[in-house]
């Protein structure tokens, strides 16, 4: 065990014998997301960015290991060298953002519409239990897939199991030709215009639209990425107006990372819905994965009602950033359990934390 490692699992066996909560600290980019630590207990912060390095990396094998403390930035610059990347394009909002936060958040980009979401490209993991063990699940190569449900358990769970210590991630070569295709048009139309692009054989990757306060109707925009042929008759197909490399990568920076103007009022909840659902009740000011994950400013808007009209669209609501003097919803900022899977979470949170001083109430309001 290096240095580092025992250093937290020192500071998390000294939290539990003085019960202490303890809150996981990376880049602190994500500290808006989820809920405020519950409990009145002393709070133990376990800074991760010491815990910092890349343990290995085989480009053929398409995998990488590295610790949880480790910027994205700097994962990012080792895989952009060999080709590669993180398909699941995770967001950073911030440049200390670290490979442990993005698995605990279990957030992922505009690229995840074609790819896949963050918790299907996670190999392996070891986790710093309350007893100040390090516990290990899955493995470093993708054929190895022992434990590999646990690891996928811990993508998006905000810490409440343990600390996430080390992470095993699948990557994939960054495609040879990628192209964004730019449309001005309404929330209404571009909904319509992505309805049916999941079904086309076409090398569609991402597909979102965003406005500004204020502004023009809005702009669609589609990205393909593959081969340079798929990629021109998708384009030809489609139409719309190619955008210039660095435009485009401004655009889907400033989507994924929450960096337009579209994203600058509070609350901003975030809406999963039902493929090909149509306009909502309330506008959007920007909607991703072909119009699956719908972003709303809802300031006169409670949370029961945000919440009834992603039910009625199939889906459910986040409060994702909550308005600064806004109270909390009693029942926490993610979309309640139903009693039998609140049940499951319990038992697990009894199994690897069952002191419960990992992010008390930060996943789930209670546990």
């Amino acid at each position: 065990m290096s240095y580092a490692l025992s250093q937290l699992s020192e500071q998390v066996t000294t939290a539990r014998a003085n019960m202490h909560a303890v809150r996981i600290v990376g880049g602190n980019t994500k500290a808006f997301y989820g809920n405020p630590i519950e409990g009145e207990q002393p709070v133990t912060e376990l800074e991760m960015a010491g815990l910092s390095g890349v343990v290995s990396y085989e480009p053929s094998e398409l995998v990488i290991t590295a610790l949880a403390g480790t910027r994205l930035a700097d994962i990012e610059a080792v895989l952009a060298k060999e080709g590669q990347m993180l398909a699941f394009d995770p967001p950073s909002f911030g440049a200390t953002s670290t490979i442990g936060g993005v698995v605990a958040s279990g957030l992922s980009g505009p690229l995840s519409f074609g790819y896949g979401a963050a918790r299907h490209f996670v190999l392996g993991a070891h986790l710093l239990d309350a007893q100040g063990r390090i516990l290990k699940f899955g493995g470093e190569v993708m054929k190895n897939v022992a434990g590999y449900d646990v690891s996928r358990l811990l993508a998006g769970s905000l810490g409440m199991f343990g600390v996430i210590v080390q992470v095993s991630l699948k990557v994939m070569p960054v495609a040879k030709c990628d192209m964004t295709l730019h449309f001005e048009m309404s929330e209404a139309q571009a909904l319509d215009f992505c309805a049916g692009l999941r079904a086309k054989a076409m090398p569609i990757r991402a597909a979102a639209w965003q406005t500004e306060p204020d502004g023009p109707a809005g702009e669609l925009a589609v990205r393909l990425c593959g081969a340079d042929s798929a990629v021109q008759h998708a384009a030809q197909a489609l139409g719309g107006q190619t955008m210039a490399a660095d435009l485009a990568h401004d655009w889907w920076r400033g989507l994924r990372d929450q960096q337009s103007l579209a994203f600058a009022a509070r609350p901003l909840w975030r809406l999963a819905v039902a493929a090909q659902t149509p306009q909502l009740g309330l506008p959007s000011c920007a909607f991703d994965m072909g119009g699956e994950v719908r972003w709303l400013v809802a300031p006169h808007a409670d949370a029961p009602e945000v919440r009834e009209m992603a039910r009625q669209a199939g889906g459910h609501a986040t409060l994702f950033r909550a308005a600064p003097d806004d109270a909390w919803p009693a029942d926490g900022v993610f979309e309640p359990l139903a009693a039998p899977n609140r049940a499951i979470v319990q038992r697990l949170k009894r199994e690897f934390d069952p002191m419960a001083i990992f992010n008390p109430g930060r996943l789930v309001a209670g546990i």
